[in-house]
């Protein structure tokens, strides 16, 4: 029940159901209500299962619907962490029509009791682009899960019999220059560029499997070269570090398409290392194909990192830099940023 009291603000009681484990709510040692105390201007007070908000009307009723989340999240079994109540208060806060526990629940895959899930709502709406679009391009910068999903959802369509084979490549920006001086075999020398694809399978695919599909062609690493001259039928195709690519190179893998086929592109604009003068693919792409109704353009900003907060803040410090300092003028000018 709530009472509205013109000198106080509101008054509400959230009574939390029998079956919720007040412990996974309100944190261990209360941290995740210590939490929720410091995010609004509000008194909070416990006691058993009721929690009494006090203060400002619209501040009530947006913690009222953060603790609604919480209990919907832990009844679908997931553990609640301060991560997860701030990224919750997030999506609450900017007013989106899609409910933070359904983003949040979303499982993609599960691998060795671990699940894949999106952790922000931009997250969630690449991942469903994903499914409804025969090419996605998933533009952010590092640390906002751009190949990491692309791939859990390429294993998903793997394992759901979707497509034949997973393809992963890359281009090896260096190949013509610095390779040449490093020992080993051509294999050897382009791994390196390849290692960050399999670490993410590792996490996603029993790795003493790995070899086998390796070794079946079931699953492709290759350096983005060897892409030329071929037609990929029943495949799921992830070109990763895409802003390292030529527009001549974007085009050259984008009409390897094949029938029964899905392709997601990965990039970061803001980190071209291109040769000097090199234009990049990445960034010239969407006008060239942004009216195509099976292409999505899908945006991740500094909000959807989910490495450690502060590569977040660090993100978001340099994107504020380069719209306004030194960086942001050439940039204006048409230059590109390496």
């Amino acid at each position: 029940m709530t009472e509205i009291q013109p000198a106080q603000g509101a008054r509400h009681v959230v009574v939390v159901p029998g079956s919720i484990d007040m412990v996974s709510l309100l944190g261990p040692g209360d941290d995740h209500l210590s939490l929720i105390e410091r995010s609004f201007d509000l008194r909070l007070h416990v006691r058993g299962n009721r929690i009494t908000l006090e203060g400002d009307p619209g501040e009530v009723a947006l913690a009222e619907r953060l603790l609604d989340e919480l209990v919907t999240l832990i009844r679908t079994g997931q553990g609640i962490s301060g991560e997860t109540v701030e990224r919750v208060l997030a999506m609450l806060r900017a007013e989106t029509t899609e409910r933070p526990a359904e983003v949040l629940s979303l499982n993609i895959l599960s691998n060795r009791g671990r699940s894949i899930r999106p952790k922000t709502l931009n997250q969630k709406r690449y991942v469903d682009s994903i499914d409804k679009h025969t090419i996605t391009f998933g533009i952010g910068p590092a640390g906002t899960g751009k190949t990491y999903l692309a791939m859990a959802k390429a294993v998903q369509a793997l394992q759901a019999k979707q497509v034949n084979r997973i393809i992963l490549t890359r281009p090896a920006v260096e190949a013509g220059e610095r390779l040449g001086f490093l020992p080993g075999t051509l294999s050897e020398k382009i791994d390196p560029y390849l290692r960050p694809l399999y670490d993410a399978l590792h996490d996603m695919v029993d790795p003493d499997s790995i070899p086998k599909l390796l070794a079946a062609g079931t699953i492709e690493v290759a350096p983005l070269a060897f892409m030329r001259g071929r037609s990929l039928n029943d495949s799921f195709i992830i070109l990763d570090e895409a802003q390292n690519t030529s527009p001549e190179q974007m085009k050259m893998f984008l009409t390897r398409l094949g029938f029964g086929s899905k392709i997601v592109v990965t990039g970061d604009v803001t980190q071209v290392d291109l040769p000097g003068g090199m234009k990049s693919g990445l960034r010239v792409v969407e006008g060239i194909l942004g009216e195509i109704e099976d292409v999505s353009f899908q945006r991740l900003t500094a909000h959807d990192v989910v490495r450690h907060k502060l590569v977040g803040q660090i993100v978001a410090a340099y994107d504020d830099f380069d719209a306004h300092g030194p960086l942001g003028s050439r940039r204006s000018a048409g230059d590109d940023v390496r």
